[in-house]
């Protein structure tokens, strides 16, 4: 019976063009609309035609430079219309692209590429004093160069097939060295066909507002341009602009995390910006049902819950959301691709009992770059699931009765947070590394709905004193922002079960931790402090769940992060009625600082002081 369930929930099987690649689509795209609009960033507009054309020039200056099938090239770029140039460009000469984020720390950019041994890296000018210093045997391209004449003939083939790699998108490890997941082109070609039956191709504009490093993006910046929609490419910082950017560029389809959806509805202009839209795609975390009944105040149109580990490339699994209850669910595979929940013996659970989710199908990667035990270890034979290579997620599933999968939660201590898959143990080897540091366990907690924190807990050495500025800092260094906790505790001990391993339930059961401790923290708001810091202390506080606030806190001690930055701007735009630049907010980092240059840009008028007992008062209404 289970095996009949089964087979009746993979019955996924579509054509697709096994044999072709993404550059092959990308031009047969071209040849279809070349006058029409394919990539805006900012006053830039490149239709496909010019597309093609620049990226041919680029493509055959990297032929000339030895990129062939199977090339690894580096990627290190902001978001303009020169990334999506790049990244096309890499497929028409036939190698694979390998995204270095600029905003990752130096060292991570190191790590990726040393462990690819990539020899060939683009950049620009204001990417290439990012990269590490040591980069002896790799030759930098500027992809702003002016090439000659010689390299203008058209690219009309590329020498890649199916089964040759498109891209190595490095994930966290666990063993506190991220790992690069190898895509073949026939895994994305196969991605795309599931993408044309699960959201329909229907083109349109595109607001693509996701990180190349995340995987996700290729939905955003290589599908559309293989279907002729136009793809506006929302700058780096820009994340408060999103509803502005959905107006002015009347924007159809928008692809986010639930942690960027949940910023967008916060304020009646991200709202607006929702009701105009086509279809909305939420994925990369869990996705909660009041943040859906929220944008259904005020968007009719199609929206979808996304799932996939990028080891079976990008989404596999769609859910068209209707009607909502207390979950939302993962929904049902995409074209060719399988889908198992299993106990620990490997035998399907009945409908309705939980248990691990296993990936077969088109869409299961090689395996991991230069980690053939782990690979063998995650893509896995299972003769009595599936003749093919299937992929253990370590997600915790359940089969409704309807036939949609719904998601538990985490088998191991890999997380979501706003869209980053995050192995705990990466960020655990981090801080055991730091000085002082004899023992980190690092959760992830929501205290608040909707408000995911990552907190340390840590016990320190016999002789160490342990400084939250000191490890922020230390961490700042080696791991992407969206990995530093927003917490440090310490403990005497690690909580322990019967069996003597770490409780993590405990610490989970723990007072919610206020936020990183500050040298500058104060017990409370000044006895005497003006009416803009009133207001701009009271935003913070509701932003970072703190509680008390100092006027001399640096709100990124607190733990602030990029999203918290624009709900910030989104808040204090709404309650002084103008705009306030990103850039003050990451200038001007404490209440008094930022208050008094708000009231520098504010109309003439003497700062109202008033006592603490007025302050609470104040607060007190706006609470």
């Amino acid at each position: 019976m289970l095996c009949d369930q089964m087979a009746e929930w993979n019955r996924t099987s579509v054509a697709y063009p096994r044999d072709k690649t993404i550059a092959d689509l990308f031009m047969q795209q071209v040849a279809l609309t070349p006058d029409a609009i394919a990539v805006v960033y900012k006053e830039v507009q490149l239709s496909y035609r010019e597309l093609g054309e620049r990226s041919s020039r680029l493509a055959l200056h990297l032929q000339c430079l030895g990129v062939k099938a199977e090339t690894l090239v580096g990627v290190c770029l902001k978001r303009s219309e020169n990334l999506v140039v790049s990244l096309i460009a890499i497929l028409k000469a036939g190698g694979a692209y390998v995204p270095l984020d600029p905003a990752h720390p130096q060292a991570r950019l190191s790590l990726v590429i040393e462990d690819s041994g990539m020899d060939i890296l683009l950049a620009s000018t204001d990417t290439r004093e990012l990269l590490p210093a040591d980069r002896s045997g790799i030759a930098v391209v500027d992809v702003a160069k002016p090439f000659t004449s010689q390299e203008l003939q058209p690219v009309t083939a590329t020498p890649a097939t199916g089964s040759n790699l498109a891209y190595v998108m490095y994930t966290s490890g666990s063993t506190g060295q991220p790992k690069g997941v190898m895509v073949e082109h026939r895994n994305v070609v196969n991605f795309f066909a599931g993408m044309d039956r699960a959201i329909g191709s229907d083109t349109g504009v595109w607001l693509a507002v996701t990180s190349f490093a995340f995987d996700i993006s290729v939905l955003e910046l290589l599908w559309t341009v293989t279907r002729g929609f136009t793809v506006v490419i929302l700058g780096d910082g820009d994340t408060g602009e999103i509803a502005e950017e959905i107006v002015r560029r009347q924007v159809t389809h928008l692809q986010m995390t639930p942690s960027l959806a949940r910023m967008l509805t916060m304020d009646a202009r991200g709202l607006s910006a929702l009701a105009g839209l086509r279809k909305v795609l939420l994925g990369g975390e869990a996705l909660q049902s009041s943040l859906v009944h929220r944008i259904r105040q005020v968007f009719e149109g199609e929206l979808y819950n996304m799932y996939g580990p990028t080891e079976t490339t990008i989404w596999s699994t769609t859910y068209k959301i209707a009607e909502v209850g207390e979950t939302v669910p993962i929904g049902r595979p995409i074209a060719n691709t399988d889908v198992y929940v299993v106990d620990d013996t490997l035998h399907p659970v009945k409908q309705g009992g939980p248990g691990e989710l296993w990936i077969g199908g088109d869409g299961v990667a090689r395996g991991y770059l230069h980690r053939p035990k782990l690979t063998a270890e995650r893509f896995v034979e299972a003769p009595a699931l599936s003749s093919k290579l299937i992929y253990r997620t370590g997600d915790l599933v359940r089969m409704a009765a309807n036939g949609n999968l719904e998601f538990l939660g985490r088998a191991d201590y890999q997380v979501k947070l706003r869209g980053n898959r995050i192995e705990l143990g990466e960020i655990e080897a981090a801080l055991e590394r730091c000085a002082g540091v004899n023992q980190a366990i690092v959760v992830l907690r929501e205290d608040r709905p909707g408000d995911q924190r990552l907190i340390a807990y840590l016990v320190a050495d016999s002789n160490g004193t342990l400084s939250p500025g000191m490890l922020q800092g230390t961490l700042t260094r080696t791991l992407p922002e969206v990995m530093i906790p927003s917490a440090f505790i310490p403990l005497s001990a690690m909580p322990l079960t019967d069996n003597g391993k770490i409780d993590r339930k405990a610490l989970l059961k723990l007072p919610a931790p206020l936020s990183s401790t500050s040298p500058n923290q104060s017990d409370g708001v000044d006895a005497e402090c003006s009416e803009m810091e009133c207001i701009v202390a009271k935003v913070w506080r509701e932003a970072l769940g703190t509680p008390v606030i100092g006027l001399n806190d640096n709100f990124f001690d607190l733990g602030a992060h990029s999203l918290t930055v624009a709900e910030v701007q989104s808040k204090l735009q709404n309650s002084l009625g103008r705009d306030i630049s990103l850039v003050d907010l990451f200038q001007f980092t404490t209440v008094s600082a930022l208050a008094s240059h708000l009231m520098a840009m504010a109309p003439v008028h003497s700062p109202t002081h008033v006592s603490a007992r007025a302050l609470r008062r104040k607060l007190a209404r706006h609470n």
